[in-house]
């Protein structure tokens, strides 16, 4: 695609500092960029790295100059370029058609609009959606539910009664709706508990891949709307997910706890089970979180606190080498001035000795004054 540096800023709202007719053919990292490439600039040392590189234009958010290359000042460079690089690289249509391999029930109902991939199967009850594309090898059990201009890549597994709303992409080797880890103890024995849920995916949400998200015990798997799920989480049955809610690699949530609106878990985060996490939480890469958590708070660590609480206690722990050897340095001082066991008695026996004999000289002066005393009254 070939637009000026005029068209993108129009795109973004941006504004140019240069030549507004400058021909701008594609988008690269500034490490990577040639003549007519355009790049994007996060702060100083980035943006320094794109002008002294090949590209013809930087996209920028903050007060920089230059006299080298032209400028396109937004209000967030990363925001756009998230929206420019599709104008250069946009997705291609949906195919459509059904591959001659695919099994499709006869009892399912796929749009005309949709496209079936190579060895899909499509049981009984399914419903495909308009423009939907399901790649090789999906499978697509009974009474799943897939709206419109969903993208289900290779080699994924739907259970029974999965929902999804529409613009739902489900990366490969993703299983939706698989039985919850559910067991109790009878004799010694761990007897299963039927998984008779399902799970329901919300419009706009993206699954990575290899994930893995349980049905429910009673009831959904809940996953919010526009909800992002990274590559390698595992959500357990019968967990909620609010809206917008971003789970990064190798998450694990356990059954029942349910996500307010906008949460971030980041990698390899774990959660236990029936907990509520509130609206706006973060909670920082491998943490372990065991208890319920307020709207708007940020906690790390396992087991997993407040933000604050964990910095003063990571804080203080830096602290303890130099603690140990002043406190050893101290030990060693005080060893020297301090009695041995031999010396402690000693001294016991020393002291009590002192006192007996106080006692002994103050019975005497008492028994001596008593004749003069007799004798002072007698002549009274």
């Amino acid at each position: 695609m070939r637009f000026t540096a005029g068209d993108i800023a129009d795109q973004l709202g941006g504004k140019v500092l240069g030549d507004r007719t400058m021909p701008l053919t594609g988008f690269q990292a500034a490490d990577r960029a040639r003549a007519g490439d355009l790049t994007f600039a996060e702060n100083r040392t980035f943006f320094e790295r794109a002008e002294q590189s090949a590209a013809s234009a930087i996209i920028v958010d903050k007060n920089f100059t230059s006299e080298r290359k032209v400028l396109i000042r937004v209000p967030s460079a990363r925001l756009a370029f998230a929206k420019v690089v599709p104008l250069f690289y946009p997705e291609p249509g949906p195919p459509t058609g059904i591959h001659s391999s695919a099994i499709i029930s006869e009892k399912a109902e796929v749009h005309p609009e949709a496209c079936i991939g190579a060895h899909v199967i499509i049981a009984d009850g399914a419903k495909i959606g308009a423009r939907t594309v399901l790649h090789g090898n999906n499978y697509v059990d009974e009474d799943c539910e897939i709206g419109e201009d969903c993208a289900i890549f290779h080699n994924v597994t739907l259970y029974p009664r999965t929902k999804m709303g529409n613009r739902v992409r489900v990366h490969a080797g993703t299983i939706i709706g698989s039985d919850g880890f559910g067991y109790v103890q009878e004799g010694g024995r761990h007897l299963k508990v039927p998984q008779i849920g399902n799970v329901e995916i919300e419009d706009d949400a993206e699954i990575g891949a290899n994930v893995t998200i349980d049905r429910g015990a009673l009831g959904p798997t809940h996953i919010g709307k526009g909800t992002k799920v990274d590559n390698l989480v595992q959500i357990a049955h019968n967990v909620s997910t609010g809206e917008n809610c971003l789970v990064v690699a190798q998450a694990g949530i356990a059954g029942s706890t349910k996500l307010g609106n906008s949460v971030i878990l980041a990698g390899q985060v774990g959660l236990a089970g029936h907990l509520r996490i509130g609206n706006n939480v973060t909670i920082a890469a491998q943490s372990g979180v065991m208890r319920d958590i307020n709207d708007g708070e940020k906690w790390w660590g396992t087991p997993g606190q407040p933000d604050k609480q964990m910095k003063r206690q990571l804080l203080a722990l830096q602290k303890l080498p130099e603690l140990l050897r002043r406190y050893n340095r101290f030990e060693k001082f005080a060893k020297s001035r301090l009695l041995t066991p031999e010396e402690i008695a000693e001294a016991k026996a020393k002291a009590a000795a002192e006192k007996e004999k106080k006692a002994a000289e103050k019975a005497g002066k008492s028994a001596a004054e008593q004749p003069a005393k007799a004798e002072t009254e007698k002549n009274s």
